[in-house]
């Protein structure tokens, strides 16, 4: 399918900019630039409440609270932002968080973590799911309800979100409802682009070059058992889980890859693909009016997963479109 037409004007316009890729303008700026992404989205929604709080200690970490409409005790979606494990923070993600809140009438948790390369791998990992610790002893406090609490995340985001549901399953936490992963980064040490994104752009992408040098020199071991989760050696018992992915995106196959596998060891899994779309679109809601549609997949599998009686969706190891 050939490109969105937002997403080939938005291309247009970046190129027109002097934008080239993340990994040849280098460390601060493609940080400066991941900021600007609030240009592309929608003025903020109101939410009932918003609340900065701090969790951990290894350092301390800040995470922010989204409180919707409602009386409580609300489901819990905790949130990790993508940025390609250097950059983003809580104000790019302002907007599709309190969407997210109203959309499904859950406390959303986004929570920061220790970027690299100031901090190596596994920093990351333990910070989210140390945020997640802090989710299940503390939500109660604010109207959310532990015992309905799903994993979020976008990209390296998605990642993060992939890592601290196998963490918990194993710490042995209570379930989670959910997990959705949002065009997510699956395997940091692949390096490779999909046969169909080479064929369908006339500059196919590459893995962003800033994510393969945080692995391999800064990151850490590339045999750490959390630097690769489609390597875990155990996909049961995990929570269901939303896959989104883009045709036009480097991380479309290994993310629809960990659906099936996923799929295969017993867990309740929907993989999507958006045709004609790109990475990075589920913080670009004013600039891609398609966003909308991964607003509403999200939110009625959401819905569904977090509903008091707890229902539960079906094993879908194909992809659905």
């Amino acid at each position: 399918m050939p490109l969105d037409s937002a997403v080939e004007s938005l291309i247009a316009g970046l190129a027109e900019q002097g934008f080239t890729s993340f990994e040849k303008i280098g460390l601060e700026p493609t940080r400066q630039v991941i900021e600007t992404f609030v240009q592309l989205q929608k003025p903020p929604e109101d939410v009932a409440e918003v609340i900065d709080a701090r969790y951990g200690d290894h350092p301390e970490q800040a995470v922010r609270l989204y409180v919707p409409e409602g009386d409580g005790p609300f489901p819990v979606v905790v949130y990790f932002h993508g940025g390609g494990f250097v950059g983003g923070g809580l104000d790019v993600v302002e907007e599709p968080c309190r969407a997210l809140a109203n959309d499904t009438g859950a406390l959303v948790v986004a929570a920061t973590y220790r970027r690299a390369p100031e901090a190596r791998f596994p920093a990351a990992t333990d910070d989210t799911f140390a945020a997640l610790r802090w989710s299940f002893a503390s939500v109660a406090e604010h109207r959310g309800d532990p015992e309905r609490i799903a994993v979020m995340g976008d990209s390296a985001g998605g990642y993060l979100a992939a890592v601290a549901a196998v963490r918990a399953r194993d710490a042995g936490l209570p379930a989670l409802r959910a997990q959705v992963l949002v065009y997510p980064l699956i395997d940091p040490v692949a390096d490779t682009a999909p046969q169909g994104v080479r064929r369908g752009l006339r500059h196919p992408p590459r893995r962003p070059e800033v994510v393969r040098r945080t692995v391999h020199r800064l990151a850490g071991a590339v045999t750490d058992p959390w630097l690769a989760v489609n390597r875990t050696p155990s996909l049961e018992n995990l929570p269901p889980a939303l896959i989104l992915t883009n045709e036009y995106d480097t991380l479309r196959d290994e993310a629809e890859d960990y659906g099936r596998r996923l799929a295969a060891a017993g867990v309740e899994t929907t993989v999507s693909r958006f045709d004609g779309m790109v990475h990075g679109v589920y913080w670009m809601s004013a600039a891609i009016p398609r966003q909308k549609e991964y607003r509403d997949a999200i939110s009625a599998f959401l819905k569904d997963r977090l509903a008091p009686d707890g229902r539960r969706g079906t094993v879908s190891p194909e992809l659905a479109t």
